[in-house]
């Protein structure tokens, strides 16, 4: 890569990274934090302020994406953050449950996840876009392991409120690094595809329906999870680090090797059904254990790492390969498409997460789980060989 793809892949990279800042942070502490704030008792309302972050991205990603298209990148970009820093100071301000859901829905407005991608993509050349790419995948995983061990830290040290106020305080400063470290983005190519030949690609469709389904699982798993550690490892919340950081850590370590076997050896394909059926094994797993009235926590561990291991590879992988197939001058649509079902897939596993465990018990969201994973593993055994590194591959519509 040259000097120029790395500054921008990088710098893109912390951007995204800080958008799932807003969102990862506040998983291992808030459905315990919520308890004490009027409203909190209530785990429907709880799975909605998880989930609320994910449903106003939704609405944003394919308008961003568009106006990506038609008037750049950047200016997208920064008008995303200036949305996301306001809902994190609302939510830092708020003093009930009602109140965190809106800033949290202002902070999710900020849908600037299509407009990156499609810079990163924008701004690389076909043989290191799975690079790029996977540096934007890392970051997510980076940031993912960072707020596991550091957001019951800074929950003891400056609370929830300070939680939300630090994140609108790096959105501030991410602006700066758009505007004056991120390298001017490169011309749009000409032409536009209209968003009905995106939505009838099929290929691209089932990507989009596969990161939905890891989503959902992926909050709702998040809505019990904190719980359980208690319940089973019998770790107060300020020591879940202990689990999260070393399974989060070995899990970017086993996912190396069929990240490159996929592609130095073109079994794209058979890795990324191969993570499904892992992620489809961890929810029977998961439900076995929430089942049980008692377990030896090694059982937690030994899952949460699968979890991770599938999670890493499905996340990194499914970005390039959407803007490897999407058109040239329809990036920004297509990755909004891409991103719209990402979000909902947030929205709707924190929500029905929180539905489940107050309606039927926490074991029925894996449930949930492994029934989108199932129907996701039939559609991905059913799709084409996916394009290896540096082939060209014209969209199929």
């Amino acid at each position: 890569m040259t000097r120029n793809e790395i500054r921008a892949s990088t710098s893109l990279a912390s951007i995204f990274a800080l958008r799932m800042l807003g969102l990862f942070l506040i998983l291992p502490v808030f459905s315990v934090h919520a308890k004490g704030l009027p409203g909190g008792e209530s785990a429907t309302l709880v799975g909605l302020a998880l989930g609320i972050y994910g449903l106003t991205q939704s609405f944003g990603q394919i308008p961003f994406g568009i106006a990506s298209d038609k008037y750049g990148r950047k200016r997208v970009i920064v008008i995303g953050l200036i949305l996301f820093a306001l809902g994190s100071f609302i939510a830092a301000a708020a003093d009930d449950i009602v109140w965190v859901i809106v800033g949290r829905a202002v902070q999710g407005a900020g849908a600037i996840s299509a407009a990156v991608t499609a810079f990163i993509a924008d701004s690389t050349r076909e043989e290191h876009r799975t690079k790029a790419m996977a540096m934007v995948g890392a970051s997510i995983g980076v940031t993912f392991a960072g707020s596991l061990v550091l957001s019951p830290l800074l929950y003891q040290a400056i609370g929830m409120g300070g939680i939300f106020a630090l994140t609108g305080i790096l959105s501030v400063l991410a602006i700066l690094v758009v505007l004056y470290i991120v390298p001017a983005a490169p011309a749009l190519p000409p032409g536009r595809i209209s968003i009905r030949e995106v939505l009838t690609n099929s290929e691209l469709m089932r990507l989009n329906y596969g990161v939905f389904a890891l989503h959902v699982t992926q909050m709702a798993m998040f809505v019990v999870m904190p719980s359980a550690l208690i319940r089973f490892g019998h770790l107060p919340l300020g020591e879940h680090w202990k689990i999260y950081l070393p399974v989060v850590l070995a899990s970017f370590i086993l996912m190396l090797p069929p990240i490159f076997i996929a592609e130095r050896r073109g079994k794209s394909k058979q890795v990324f059904v191969a993570a499904i059926a892992l992620l489809l094994a961890v929810q029977v797993g998961m439900w076995l254990v929430f089942t049980q009235s008692q377990l030896h926590w090694a059982w937690l561990v030994v899952l949460l790492l699968a979890f991770f291991i599938a999670f890493n590879i499905l996340e990194a992988s499914q970005p390039s390969l959407v803007s490897r197939i999407a058109p040239p001058s329809a990036k920004g649509t297509a990755l909004g498409v891409y991103n719209t079902l990402q979000a909902l897939g947030l929205f709707c596993g924190g929500a029905l997460g929180g539905w489940l465990t107050q309606h039927t018990g926490g074991a029925s969201v894996f449930v949930l789980g492994a029934v989108l994973t199932v129907a996701w593993l039939i559609i991905a055994a059913n799709m084409k060989n996916l394009p290896r590194r540096g082939q060209i591959q014209a969209a199929v519509v």
